[in-house]
């Protein structure tokens, strides 16, 4: 008689690893499905140019921190000089004083009215105590000069502390904007290592030629100068296409953005101070319509400055990785404000 088993019913426990493989597949697939495609060349692009901007708004600040620490150095520095002159000039004064006492005390220690009683030769004794009430004048003196040293020393002290207060203050807000620009860049780094060698190379030979050939790419035009000192900023400027941007670079082989202004306008024999922050209150507001070759021209915030060049463009050191060049002020952010120097 044949024998009719029953067959073998799979355990729950491999029932469950079964499951519990195929929801994970089922999972992984889904997941591969909706993955983030890996952003393309120009996505990239575009991703590092914000980074750029974002890491060119932290340096302008780090200029301006740069600029207030060397100046308050400089105070610091002075007051302290002050200071160590001011306890010389109090050490020869403590000593006077003290050549002054020893002199009265030659001159006698006794009550005036006793040593004349006592005294031989009383004419001798009143010259004598005439020379001894000038010493007294004179170590009063001595005791005001101190007096008045010893305020003025302490006044130099405070503000000498005060100053290295700041200076510790804006060193401090120096390290913070150095971090910020560095992390913005090497987050730009981090996103073109995403493109592959040859999607890096392209990407760099687009930007040497757009900088070799924006100034041959725009017009011109003839528009005349507001001033001769604008005229030769924009001249001096111009020797300068070519050059590399670099961060908080003044020249003369490379440049930041507020660099390349600065050094054009020294050039041209005027001095400007170093910051798109503070370069937007030098001279003369102006309207945009009211541009003229030489003019400031400030965008994004006022975190970026170019030189006018006249129709509608721009003479500029752009971000890293770019040149000065000539360029369209539609292409270069968003227009904020214009100064007349």
């Amino acid at each position: 008689m044949a024998s009719h088993r029953r067959p073998k019913q799979p355990s729950r426990t491999r029932v469950t690893v079964l499951t519990a493989t195929a929801a994970a597949a089922v999972a992984l697939t889904s997941q591969a499905a909706h993955a983030d495609p890996k952003p393309t060349k120009n996505e990239v692009k575009a991703k590092v140019d914000k980074l750029y901007h974002e890491a060119e708004e932290a340096t302008e600040k780090y200029n301006g921190a740069k600029e207030q620490q060397d100046e308050l150095k400089k105070q610091a520095d002075a007051l302290q000089d002050k200071v160590a002159r001011g306890q010389e000039e109090l050490n020869t004064l403590r000593g006077e004083l003290g050549s002054l006492a020893a002199a009265q005390y030659r001159s006698g220690g006794l009550d005036p009215s006793i040593q004349l009683l006592l005294s031989s030769d009383p004419d001798g004794f009143l010259d004598k105590a005439s020379a001894l009430d000038q010493l007294t004048a004179k170590q009063a003196e001595s005791l005001r000069k101190i007096q008045a040293k010893q305020r003025t020393l302490a006044q130099q002290r405070k503000e000498a502390q005060g100053k290295l207060a700041d200076l510790a203050e804006v060193r401090t807000t120096l390290g913070e904007n150095k971090k910020k620009f560095q992390g913005k860049l090497a987050a730009a780094q981090k996103l073109l290592n995403t493109l592959t060698a040859a999607e890096r190379a392209k990407m760099a030979e687009d930007e040497q030629r757009a900088s070799r050939s924006a100034g041959d790419r725009v017009e011109l035009g003839n528009e005349v100068p507001a001033s001769a000192l604008g005229a030769a900023a924009l001249a001096a400027a111009d020797t300068r296409v070519g050059k590399p941007y670099v961060r908080a670079a003044t020249g003369p082989d490379s440049f930041d953005c507020s660099g390349l202004t600065m050094w054009a306008y020294a050039q041209a024999g005027a001095d400007i101070t170093r910051t798109t922050y503070t370069q937007i209150n030098e001279g003369t507001r102006i309207g945009r319509s009211q541009l003229k070759p030489g003019d400031l021209v400030f965008f994004s915030n006022t975190s970026h400055v170019g030189l006018y060049a006249g129709n509608n463009t721009v003479l500029h050191a752009p971000y890293p990785g770019a040149y000065v060049r000539y360029e369209s002020m539609d292409t270069v952010g968003s227009y904020q404000a214009a100064v007349r120097i």
